[in-house]
């Protein structure tokens, strides 16, 4: 990956580290992933894409990107095997804690989010992960590994509560370990424009939430460029109306954005996925 690359094209006094709000994280990692290769490409088409972006939001009346957005070098290294590359996000995303920042991990498969939950449950003796996704991940381990994408939520609820939105696949071998009223399948909640089951989520999550975003939880017609494509997701709007609900009501302490698999034919999805990251940040810093 270029490390040069930048979220947005802001000036120069926008994007200091010293005095960012917001600190990027790519971490450009496919180590695991088991259909169609390529989300560690994901991280720099989702930068190249954000200087495109209109940065002025006309909902808020307000331009986000005055809070600083500091991109910094990726987690990147010859890893070998996941394990070791969820601790060198730990260590990177505990850091920024430390350093007061608000961090925003850029994807790479979704083990990249494994180091990221370690971090923020350590901080946090509350927290919460909220998961968009298509598949559940509860796998304890999968192709020898405990750390590979299909475990990811497994890792997750070692540490603390979870909730999962927009599931509509997973093995069998993961039914044992599904807490049915802490999900949301995308059968009951896509098919219609009933929202009530939006304020029921917000109510089982503590008041620190970190959000974890499979962009295929999207339906694959909204955006096609991800590694394991499932139909029936959600929409743009379906999921910009829950996660106003969520930042209204909770402190979120971090988010990622995982699984953009690029592919030059389908340019939109990169737009989108940049699109994504700054209107959940104009959310964290903007929504009254």
């Amino acid at each position: 990956m270029t490390d040069r690359l930048e979220f947005g094209d802001f000036a120069p006094e926008f994007t200091q580290r010293n005095t960012s709000r917001v600190v990027i994280v790519p971490v450009p990692y496919d180590g695991t992933s088991t259909y169609i290769k390529g989300a560690d490409q994901g991280p720099e088409a989702i930068l190249a894409a954000s200087p495109n972006l209109e940065f002025y939001d006309i909902q808020t009346d307000s331009e986000v990107f005055t809070e600083g957005i500091y991109t910094d070098a990726a987690v990147d290294g010859d890893w070998q095997g996941p394990e070791a590359m969820a601790a060198a996000v730990r260590k990177r995303i505990a850091g920024l804690l430390d350093e007061g920042k608000f961090p925003v991990v850029l994807g790479g498969e979704h083990s990249v989010s494994i180091g990221a939950f370690e971090a923020m449950a350590q901080r946090y003796p509350d927290l919460t992960i909220l998961q968009l996704d298509a598949h559940s991940d509860l796998r304890d381990e999968y192709e020898g590994s405990t750390c590979n994408h299909a475990c990811v939520m497994a890792r997750a609820r070692e540490l603390c509560p979870i909730v999962q939105v927009g599931i509509r696949s997973m093995d069998a071998g993961e039914k044992p370990r599904l807490d049915k009223g802490r999900v949301f399948f995308a059968h009951d909640i896509c098919d219609g424009a009933d929202r009530g089951w939006i304020e029921t989520c917000v109510g089982l999550l503590s008041k620190h939430v970190y959000i974890t975003i499979d962009l295929d939880v999207f339906d694959p017609a909204v955006l096609p460029a991800t590694g394991t494509p499932e139909p029936g997701g959600m929409s743009w709007y379906g999921v910009m109306a829950m996660m106003k609900a969520v930042f209204r009501a909770k402190t979120i302490v971090g988010f990622d954005v995982v699984e953009l698999c690029p592919r030059p034919e389908h340019w939109g999805s990169d737009f989108l996925a940049a699109k994504l990251v700054y209107a959940l940040l104009t959310l964290k810093y903007r929504l009254k």
